[in-house]
C-alpha cells in the first residue's frame, strides 16, 4: 500500500457475523466471563434493572452529562451507562496495550519529523501534499523543539474487535481526546453498585489515571523547571465535555482555567489568582488549535490566550497536546500509520488498520461509488459520528447525496468495509441482549509511553447499530482487564 490506497480488497473479519465477547462464535462460555456468568445466574434481572436506575441517579447527581450540538432541545443529556461490564483477559489486553503504545510512539516520531526534517516525506512513504496541504498542518510550529520530542501527551486510540485475537484500530485521536472521565466514573459506579463482584475478579485498577496524567504533564515542562505549575484550559461550561475538564482538574489538584484567566507578559504565561499573577508552565488544553491564540490563528476567538504561541515557540510554556497534532489523526493520514511504525520504529504493526479507501485516489473512488451500500464512508476531518454514511443501513437518498459529495470533493472522504464489531451482553428494556462495542484506551506519553488498563468501552444501544458515539445514542460500559 505504498500510495495508501486499499488496492488489496481485504475482507477478512469485516463482513462475518459478530463475535460475542462472552460466548465467542457460539462455542461456549469464554474463560474471562466464567466468574461473572456464575454470579449472573444467581442474580435476578430485576436487580440489574434496579442498579441501572441507581446508576442514572448517580450520574445525574454528579452532573455527568454531555451536550449534542445542534439539538433542538438545547439541553444536556445523561451518558447512558450499562451495568454489564466488558471483560478482557490478560493476554487480550497485552495485544491491545502494546499495540496502542506502539502506534503512539510512531505518531510522536512522525509529528517531530514533519515539523523538522520531513524525512518520511522525502522518502516518499507518505505523499507530501497529504501532509503539507492538510488544514491541520501548522507551519507556525515548524522547527519547534518540544521537551522530550513529545507532541501527543494524551492519545485516545479507538480499537474494535472482530474475533478472538483480532483487533483493529479504527481511529487515532491525537488532538484533544475526551471520555476518560467516564472511564473513571464507570468504574467508581460499578464498585459502588456491585461491591461483591470485585473480590470474585482480579480486575486491574484504573483510579490511578489522574496521578499518571499529572506526572505526564509535569514531565512535559521545559528543562530546568523544578516545580512546574500545571493547569487545565477549558473553553468554558458551555462545552459538551466541560464535566470532564472540571473532573480532571479536581482529580489532579490543579487549576481549571479559561482563556480570560491567563495573560502573557515578559514572554511568560501567567494565570490570575487571588494572591496575584502566578506563572504557568504546562497547559493541558481542551481547546482546538484555531481558538488557542487569537493573535496567531482565529482573530475572533475569545477562548484562547493572546500571545500564547510566541511563548510556546520560545520554550517557556508547554501545551499538551501540542499545536499541530491534528495532522496525525486526520482519517486520510490514518492510512499511513503502519508506514510510520515501520519507518520510525523498524517494527511491524501489532494492531492492524481497517482497510481504507481514499476517495482522492481514482481507483478507490470508483470502488467506493460502486459499493456504497457495503461501506462506511467518513469525512476526513469528521468526528463524533457525524458526517458518516453506514452503507448497509442507509437509504437510497442518503447514498445518492454521499455520491454527489464524494464526486464533488473526493479528497474529503475515505471509506472502509463495514466491520462486524464484537458484541457484549447489554441491559436494554429489562433484557440482556447483544450490542456492538468499541474500546478507547488512553495512552500517556511523558518520560515513557504507557496506558491505564482498560479504557472506555462505548456501546451502540440501538439494535443493529454500529455507531457507538454518545452523540448518536451510544452509551458506556465499565471495562475490566483481568490480571494474571
Amino acid at each position: 500500500q505504498e500510495d495508501g490506497s486499499a488496492v488489496t480488497r481485504k475482507k477478512t473479519g469485516m463482513l462475518k457475523r459478530a463475535f460475542d465477547e462472552m460466548h465467542g462464535f457460539d462455542d461456549g462460555l469464554r474463560k474471562a466471563y466464567q466468574a461473572y456468568d456464575a454470579w449472573l445466574k444467581t442474580t435476578h434481572i430485576e436487580r440489574l434493572v434496579e442498579k441501572h436506575q441507581q446508576a442514572d441517579l448517580i450520574f445525574r447527581r454528579l452532573g455527568i452529562t454531555f451536550s449534542v450540538y445542534g439539538s433542538e432541545e438545547g439541553v444536556e443529556r445523561l451518558i447512558p451507562f450499562d451495568v454489564v461490564p466488558r471483560i478482557l483477559d490478560a493476554e487480550e489486553w497485552r495485544i491491545v496495550s502494546t499495540g496502542v503504545c506502539q502506534r503512539v510512539r510512531a505518531i510522536n516520531a512522525y509529528l517531530d519529523d514533519i515539523y523538522h526534517g520531513q524525512n518520511i516525506l522525502r522518502a516518499g512513504r507518505i505523499p507530501a501534499e497529504l501532509v503539507l496541504n492538510n488544514p491541520a498542518f501548522r507551519p507556525e510550529v515548524l522547527g519547534l523543539d518540544l521537551p522530550r520530542g513529545v507532541y501527543v501527551h494524551v492519545a485516545g486510540i479507538d480499537v474494535v474487535r472482530v474475533g478472538p485475537g483480532e483487533f483493529y484500530v479504527l481511529e487515532d485521536n491525537a488532538r484533544v481526546p475526551s471520555g476518560v472521565s467516564y472511564m473513571l466514573e464507570d468504574r467508581e459506579t460499578m464498585m459502588r453498585l456491585f461491591p461483591e463482584l470485585f473480590p470474585l475478579h482480579a480486575v486491574a485498577p484504573v483510579n490511578h489515571y489522574p496521578e499518571m496524567l499529572l506526572r505526564t504533564l509535569r514531565s512535559a515542562a521545559a528543562p530546568g523547571v523544578v516545580d512546574p505549575t500545571v493547569v487545565v484550559l477549558t473553553p468554558g461550561h458551555f462545552n459538551s465535555a466541560y464535566f470532564e475538564h472540571a473532573f480532571l482538574a479536581t482529580q489532579m489538584g490543579v487549576e481549571l482555567v479559561e482563556g480570560q484567566d491567563m495573560f502573557v507578559e515578559d514572554d511568560t504565561v501567567f494565570m490570575r489568582t487571588t494572591d496575584g499573577p502566578r506563572r504557568v508552565d504546562v497547559i493541558y488544553r481542551r481547546i482546538d488549535d484555531d481558538f488557542i491564540d487569537p493573535l496567531a490563528f482565529d482573530p475572533s476567538s475569545q477562548l484562547g490566550v493572546p500571545g500564547l504561541l510566541s511563548v510556546v515557540r520560545n520554550g517557556r510554556v508547554t501545551l499538551a497536546n501540542a499545536i499541530g497534532t491534528g495532522v496525525a489523526d486526520d482519517k486520510a493520514i490514518y492510512c499511513f500509520v503502519p508506514e510510520m511504525i515501520e519507518f520510525y520504529l523498524g517494527e511491524k504493526p501489532i494492531l492492524s488498520n481497517v482497510p481504507t479507501y481514499r476517495c482522492a485516489i481514482a481507483d478507490d473512488r470508483a470502488y467506493v461509488i460502486d459499493h456504497l451500500e457495503e461501506l462506511v464512508v467518513k469525512e476526513v476531518a469528521g468526528s463524533g459520528g457525524y458526517g458518516m454514511l453506514v452503507g448497509p443501513t442507509s437509504t437510497a437518498e442518503q447514498r445518492y447525496a454521499f455520491k454527489a459529495s464524494i464526486l464533488a470533493h473526493p479528497e474529503r472522504f475515505i471509506a472502509q468495509p463495514t466491520l462486524s464489531l464484537s458484541t457484549c451482553p447489554t441491559l436494554v428494556d429489562g433484557k440482556l441482549v447483544p450490542r456492538h462495542v468499541d474500546l478507547r484506551p488512553y495512552v500517556l506519553t511523558g518520560e515513557t509511553t504507557s496506558v491505564v488498563p482498560g479504557g472506555l468501552t462505548r456501546v451502540a444501544l440501538r439494535e443493529g447499530s454500529l455507531v457507538v458515539n454518545s452523540s448518536q445514542g451510544g452509551g458506556t460500559k465499565d471495562t475490566w482487564v483481568l490480571e494474571g
